[in-house]
């Protein structure tokens, strides 16, 4: 199933845009807070996905190894009932493509998979995760939103990350002298009728450090 370049106008500052998944790697770069791989997703899948009733939609937290993860994602759709069909075959194979990739770019040997089908204005307030990294792709619903702020507050020019676009942004626990200032949230949805589907991938470096 192919995907379509989306059209992004005038990103922050310190945001990478990458046509190709590998330009997410660019995080590492100096004075790169996020990368954003500006994809859009192919239209079959798309009302697919967004036809489907919330109560089937995939959701988990798990700690994972990266080999494991397409058929844990498979096993997660048997359970909801999701039917056999090539666009769900795309999403278990972009799922486990997107957690090898973020794996390897953040050298971890496992990763923290979170599916999350969100309905409310879940962690709605601008923010920086206090971890190594994170990767956010939103399947269904609106996408991730974010901007940059000097001094900790909302930002004042608020992005809006395309459906389907994966982004990689730095947390706290990055090592990075000035921080970037780069904020962001889930955007609010609460009595919209709204729901979303968010891939969230966080390295783990030691499964000691899992809680």
């Amino acid at each position: 199933m192919s995907y379509a370049r989306a059209e992004i106008k005038n990103p922050a500052v310190g945001v990478g845009v990458t046509d190709t998944p590998d330009g997410l790697a660019r995080i590492s770069q100096p004075g790169c807070a996020a990368t954003l791989w500006r994809r859009q997703l192919a239209s079959e899948f798309q009302s697919w996905i967004n036809a489907l009733d919330p109560s089937k939609l995939p959701k988990a937290r798990l700690v994972l190894r990266p080999d494991a993860v397409k058929d844990a994602v498979r096993h997660l759709c048997d359970i909801k009932g999701i039917e056999d069909v090539p666009e769900r075959a795309w999403l278990e194979e972009d799922i486990s493509d997107l957690t090898t990739r973020f794996a390897e770019m953040m050298r971890a040997p496992y990763l923290r998979l979170r599916l999350d089908v969100i309905t409310t204005d879940a962690c709605r307030k601008f923010h920086i995760d206090a971890i190594h990294a994170r990767l956010i792709c939103t399947y269904r619903g609106t996408g991730t939103q974010y901007g940059v702020s000097p001094d900790g507050e909302d930002p004042k020019r608020v992005f809006t990350v395309g459906t389907g676009a994966p982004m990689v942004l730095r947390g706290t626990l990055w090592p990075q002298n000035p921080p970037s200032g780069l904020l962001h949230r889930s955007p609010p949805i609460a009595g919209t009728g709204e729901t979303r589907l968010v891939l969230v991938l966080d390295p783990v470096f030691d499964t000691d450090e899992v809680d």
